[in-house]
C-alpha cells in the first residue's frame, strides 16, 4: 500500500522475447507478482509441424521458471533431442528445432486451443503450472502474422528469422490480421481505466516485437490518453543489437543503427527513452525530440544486471 492507502498501479512491460524476457525477470524481484504484467508479442506465432508455436510466450514462460536455456537464447535447459532425430531420419523438416522438453509445451498448447480455449487462458494455465506468478497476457487472442518483406519476396518472421538466417535483405514489415484483431481485455481495458501506472517497453526489436502490440487497434491511443510515463528501453548500444537483428534490418532499411533513430521510432509515444552508458553523446540529440533521457548500463549480462536496470526503470516512473 502506498501513502494514503492507495494500492500501488500496476507496471505493463511490452515485450518480445529474450531481451524483454531478461527485463522481465529483473523486474520480478523487484516488485511483486501482482503488480506486474507482462504483455506479449504473438505476431511471430506459427503454426509448425501442426502445433501453434509461441516463440515469445515461451521464452518469458521459460525465463521466469528458470528453465531457460541461456547458452542458445530460445528453448529450454537440459534439454534433449529425440524427436528432432526421428524427424530428420523420416525426411521432416528441422529447420525449426523442438526440443523434447519443449515439444511438450506445444503439444498441450495446441490441444488446448484445439479444445477451445483462448490462448490468454492457455498461457494462464502453462505458467501457473511452471509456478510463475507474474501475469503473462498474448497480446491478442486473435491472429497475427509478421510479414517481413525481402528482395527475395515475402517471409513469414520465423521463416526469415531462423530457416533463413536473417539473411535476406528487409525492405518492410506488415502484420497480417492486425486491423482486425482485438487487444487483450485485460491489458487494454487497465490502461483505460487507469490500473496501469506505467508502461515499460523492454529492450526488444522495435518492428518486429514492439510494433505489432503498438499497431493493434486502439493501444496507441490509450498509451497517449494514460496518465503514467511511457519508457522505452532502447535494444541497441553502440551501434549494435544485443540480441537479433534489429540493427542490420535498420540499415538495410536506410535508418541509421542508433539510439537516436530508436528515440525517433517511438517519438509522441515515449515520454522517456532508457539508453546504455555508451550511447551518453546521443543525450541532447535525443531530447531535442522532446523525449527525456536516461543512461545507465543497460547490457543484463546477470541476474543482477537485469535487477539494476528493472530497479532504475521503476525509478522513473
Amino acid at each position: 500500500m502506498t501513502a494514503g492507502g492507495a494500492t500501488p498501479k500496476t507496471v505493463a512491460v511490452l515485450s518480445g522475447g529474450v531481451g524483454g524476457a531478461k527485463l522481465v525477470l529483473g523486474m520480478s524481484r523487484e516488485i511483486s507478482a501482482e503488480r506486474l504484467l507482462v504483455v506479449a508479442n504473438t505476431a511471430d506465432d506459427f503454426k509448425h509441424l501442426g502445433f501453434h508455436i509461441s516463440p515469445d510466450i515461451d521464452t518469458l514462460i521459460y525465463t521466469l521458471a528458470n528453465l531457460a536455456n541461456n547458452e542458445h537464447g530460445w528453448g529450454r535447459a537440459n534439454e534433449s533431442w529425440s524427436f528432432m532425430e526421428a524427424l530428420e531420419v523420416l525426411g521432416g523438416e528441422t529447420w525449426f528445432n523442438l526440443g523434447d522438453g519443449d515439444l511438450a509445451m506445444h503439444v498441450e498448447r495446441t490441444r488446448r486451443l484445439t479444445a477451445g480455449e483462448s490462448l490468454t487462458d492457455v498461457t494462464a494455465a502453462l505458467a501457473d503450472a511452471l509456478g510463475i506468478g507474474v501475469k503473462i497476457l498474448p497480446m491478442t487472442d486473435d491472429r497475427v502474422t509478421t510479414i517481413v518483406e525481402t528482395t527475395t519476396g515475402p517471409l513469414m518472421f520465423q521463416h526469415y528469422f531462423v530457416r533463413e538466417r536473417c539473411e535476406p535483405e528487409v525492405r518492410g514489415f506488415r502484420f497480417d490480421g492486425i486491423q482486425d484483431a482485438r487487444p487483450n481485455p485485460g491489458f487494454i481495458d487497465a490502461l483505460r481505466s487507469g490500473r496501469i501506472g506505467a508502461v515499460i517497453i523492454a529492450p526488444s526489436n522495435p518492428f518486429v516485437s514492439v510494433d505489432p502490440i503498438l499497431d493493434l487497434p486502439g493501444i496507441r491511443a490509450a498509451l497517449n490518453n494514460m496518465n503514467g510515463p511511457v519508457i522505452a528501453v532502447s535494444p541497441i548500444v553502440k551501434g549494435s543489437a544485443i540480441k537479433g537483428p534489429a540493427a542490420k534490418m535498420m540499415r538495410e532499411l536506410g535508418i541509421r543503427a542508433n539510439v537516436s533513430a530508436v528515440a525517433q521510432h517511438y517519438r509522441g509515444l515515449v515520454d522517456i527513452i532508457v539508453i546504455d552508458e555508451a550511447d551518453r553523446d546521443f543525450e541532447e540529440q535525443i531530447r531535442a525530440l522532446g523525449i527525456d533521457v536516461l543512461v545507465t548500463n543497460t547490457v543484463m549480462r546477470t541476474l543482477e544486471d537485469r535487477r539494476n536496470l528493472a530497479r532504475f526503470c521503476l525509478g522513473a516512473i
